[in-house]
C-alpha cells in the first residue's frame, strides 16, 4: 500500500468522526440555546413561544438566528 492509499484510508474512517462530532456539537448548541430562551426569554406576549417555535422547527440554524438577533438584544434590555 502506497502512501497516497494510505493517507485516503485514514480519511476514510474519520471523516464519519468528523461528521459525528459536527452534528453532536449542533445539538449540544441547539439544546443550549432553547433552554436559554425558554428559561430566560421574558414571558411578554408571545414573544417566548414563538423564538421556541423557530429554535425547535429550524433546529441549529433557528439557534444560530436566536443567539445572533435576540439574545444580545434580551441581555441589554432585561440584563439576563
Amino acid at each position: 500500500m502506497d502512501a497516497c492509499a494510505a493517507g485516503a484510508a485514514v480519511m476514510v474512517m474519520l471523516l464519519p468522526l468528523v461528521f459525528l462530532a459536527i452534528g453532536i456539537g449542533g445539538t449540544i448548541f441547539w439544546i443550549w440555546m432553547l433552554i436559554d430562551c425558554a428559561t430566560k426569554e421574558p414571558s411578554e406576549g408571545n414573544d417566548k413561544l414563538i423564538w421556541v417555535l423557530i429554535i425547535v422547527l429550524t433546529h441549529w440554524i433557528g439557534a444560530l438566528i436566536y443567539l445572533l438577533a435576540r439574545r444580545p438584544k434580551r441581555i441589554e434590555e432585561f440584563g439576563k
